[in-house]
């Protein structure tokens, strides 16, 4: 695992870029995955990333595993390079921001 200064960071750095509340992914990933048919357990509603990072933001920083180090490592570069690439807001690209959704970014809420 990493180091605990390099882990303060990433923590610090992942919980910046996902802005979503665990309440707010939790209903996110339900209602990504409700269809006119069905709808699946919430416990599986969602991408298998999508689920890990809930679970990240269910966790304390001393409970982290080198995998949820290594999907906190993705979602930061993903979401970094994504909201990088493209400096204007994504109101008009909802595919764009309902995949970052899924990451536990809302590209249009302010940053904080």
């Amino acid at each position: 695992m990493t180091d605990a200064l390099e882990l303060d960071a990433l923590w610090e750095e992942f919980h910046r870029v996902v802005n979503m509340t665990s309440q707010e992914l939790a209903a996110w990933l339900r209602v990504r995955d409700a269809d006119e048919n069905a709808e699946p357990l919430p416990e599986h509603a969602g991408t298998p990333t999508g689920q890990h990072v809930l679970a990240i933001l269910q966790k304390r920083r001393t409970d982290l595993t080198d995998d949820d180090v290594r999907v906190m490592y993705e979602v930061v570069d993903t979401v970094t390079a994504e909201t990088e690439a493209d400096k204007e807001p994504l109101a008009d690209d909802e595919r764009r921001r309902h995949r970052l959704m899924t990451l536990g970014h809302d590209a249009l809420r302010p940053p904080q």
